[in-house]
């Protein structure tokens, strides 16, 4: 055990130390894991064999990503990509693919070895490439949405690449017996193809279905225990059965986490899901990226190195010509264009397992095997360095002139108001706004909230608005405005100090419980507090004056004057209720201003009056028959 935990203290220690320095000199998250790996691996020796074992489990990672990507898309959005997903990546696996043969048989290789060469470094880097996407905040454009489309179609073509390896195994090559973490149970490999077909297909079917009405009703059920690990551990639940699911039919669990996750896009629990799963996929990524710069082979390396390069060279220089021809003859100009080829480039971590099955298999020796693993991995070493090129002699050269073009197609794709709380004082805004024709997302723990909500079409989702990562995933970043209707005192105020702490340029309005809150409220950097009853408690007062027969208009007068008389006296006691304590004791300064503000709110109403309270007939005196008026003045007054 102490063993274990002196690992996991070495791998951790590398990142914290490595990333923060990678990111400080523009290198990228992704190229910092590659260097912890190395220093803690190969140069250092820190961590050994357990690398393979542990790079088999942190591939998990690519999972959860490619799950956490299918939230981001719906049936519609996938639909309309598919031009680009069958075509664009249909094309970049199969002219790949026969351009590695190709080279592998003039170099006289044979051709079934060449072929499955070719297969494997058709592959791209999903993890790497998508990582920094993201990063750098490139996923939406048109490259990055292409880049996207070509490596979804990489991870379906995984599945029969599998199924075809088997059959290009070569007379004189040894197979491996060796599983090296892939000893998994498979239920299908025993059934004849037809059979075969049909459980692949109700595998599939059952995801789909399973996500759409069975997992909407286990949240549900798992909300109700008011537990959020509960929640989590159901997360993390879903998406290690589906990959369980898919391993045992021979698919690709990245691909049914996809899946999935497109069935989920539009529940009321995406943002819920992917705050509590998003944490787990940037550790478990990062540790990926640490076990392949600690696997690399240095004996092989320094002895190959050479070959390793040139190979590693030769591969993204085919690949990139391959790629961006095919950016020009899909009418991907300019700089996006540049931005799909570079970002692809690369072979990918599906690579590793391709490369120990061809072995097992017979198609791919031992020594060849070894140095393909290390040309991949080298490909991967370089990719962050290619987008730091994109970024320093494309992006330049591409971007002048179009600045105010993108900014203004990114902010249409963000809803410009979110609105946390969807209870009863929140759904009237949310409707307001919904009538103004004005996008918006809610927030709300409270599933029934969100029910109600949705069933008068307005756009929410059930998470805590008051947690930070959540308010990430929903938008806040590229939001106007952030109406802050929560029910928990304490967590509207923490939200609104994160949100103007960390994105000062949203403007904040917040739902105040009484007057206390409203002062905390606006400590916390509100941009405007409005209390939940002030308005209604005004509204009500006034009818009751004017139930006790006063007119009407003159009941608005005296209740425009208590207002005026409140908003003169604010700043003062606001001022004073900032000395108190916590803002709960009564001090002697704040009563002595309360109580002038009642005697300038007693003179207020004796000015509407016309003439000295004293001499006047208190209205509560009237004959109760007046009151039976009230409401049709009432009324009157309104018309």
């Amino acid at each position: 055990m102490t063993h274990i935990f002196i690992q996991a203290f070495i791998y951790l220690l590398a990142a914290v130390i490595a990333v923060p320095l990678a990111k400080r000199f523009g290198l990228g998250s992704v190229l910092g894991y590659l260097v912890a790996g190395v220093v803690i691996g190969p140069m250092l020796g820190l961590v050994g064999q357990e690398t393979d074992t542990i790079q088999h489990f942190a591939e998990f990672g690519v999972v959860m990503m490619l799950f956490l990507v299918g939230m981001e898309l719906d049936p519609k959005s996938l639909w309309a990509m598919r031009v680009r997903l069958l075509g664009l990546g249909g094309l970049q696996v199969v002219l790949t693919a026969a351009a590695g043969t190709a080279i592998g048989v003039w170099l006289g290789v044979v051709w079934q070895t060449a072929l499955a060469v070719g297969l494997v470094l058709a592959l791209s880097s999903t993890a790497i490439v998508l990582q920094t996407l993201n990063e750098k905040g490139l996923a939406a454009t048109e490259g990055g949405r292409s880049a996207f489309s070509i490596l979804l179609f990489q991870d379906m073509a995984v599945i029969p690449i599998l199924a075809l390896i088997p059959l290009l195994a070569v007379a004189g090559v040894d197979g491996s017996s060796t599983q090296t973490g892939h000893d998994n149970a498979d239920l299908v490999a025993s059934l004849p193809g037809w059979a075969h077909a049909l459980v692949v297909v109700g595998a599939v079917g059952f995801v789909i279905g399973a996500g759409y009405y069975l997992m909407p009703l286990l949240f549900r059920y798992v909300v109700k225990s008011n537990l959020r690990e509960i929640f989590t551990a159901s997360a993390l639940m879903l998406v290690i059965g589906i990959a369980a699911l898919m391993g045992l039919v021979n698919l690709s669990p990245a691909l049914g986490a996809f899946l999935a996750g497109v069935v989920l896009a539009n529940s009321e629990f995406k943002h819920e899901l992917e705050a509590n799963i998003e944490p787990f996929k940037g550790l478990l990524l990062g540790l990926f990226f640490i076990t392949v710069g600690a696997g690399i082979n240095f004996g092989v390396l320094i002895e190959q190195w050479h070959a390793v390069v040139l190979l590693g060279l030769g591969v993204m220089a085919v690949k990139g010509a391959l790629l961006i021809g095919l950016a020009y003859a899909f009418g991907i100009r300019g700089s996006n264009g540049w931005l799909m080829t570079l970002s692809l480039a690369q072979a990918g971590e599906f690579g590793f397992v391709l490369l120990t099955y061809t072995r097992q298999n017979g198609v791919i020796g031992e020594g060849l095997a070894e140095l393909l693993a290390l040309v991949v991995a080298f490909s991967m070493f370089l990719t962050p360095l290619l987008f730091i090129a994109f970024d320093k002699l494309v992006v330049p050269r591409y971007l002048a002139g179009k600045t105010e073009s993108q900014k203004a197609d990114d902010f249409d794709e963000e809803s410009p108001v979110i609105v946390a709380g969807a209870g009863r004082f929140g759904q009237i805004v949310c409707r307001l706004l919904r009538a103004s024709d004005v996008p918006l997302v809610a927030l709300d723990l409270e599933l029934k909230q969100i029910e109600n909500a949705r069933s008068i079409n307005i756009k929410s989702y059930f998470g805590d608005a008051s947690r930070a990562d959540l308010l990430d995933r929903a938008g806040i970043a590229n939001a106007r405005l952030l109406v802050v209707a929560i029910d928990d005192l304490d967590r509207a105020v923490s939200t609104v100090e994160h949100v103007k702490r960390f994105y000062p340029n949203v403007w904040v309005l917040a739902r105040a419980f009484d007057r206390g809150h409203g002062y905390r409220l606006r400590e916390a950097g509100a941009d405007d507090v409005v209390s939940e009853t002030y308005h209604s408690a005004l509204e009500l007062g006034s009818h009751a004056l004017t139930a006790l027969g006063v007119h009407p208009m003159r009941a608005k007068k005296m209740a425009w004057s208590f207002v005026q008389s409140e908003d003169a006296h604010d700043a003062e006691l606001f001022e004073a209720w900032k000395e108190i304590e916590g803002g709960q004791r009564f001090s002697r300064r704040y009563g002595e201003l309360f109580r002038r503000l009642e005697e300038a709110l007693s003179s207020a109403m004796d000015e509407q009056e016309g003439e000295p309270q004293k001499e006047d007939v208190p209205v509560w005196t009237a004959p109760l028959e007046s009151s039976e008026k009230a409401p049709r003045t009432a009324d009157e007054s309104k018309r």
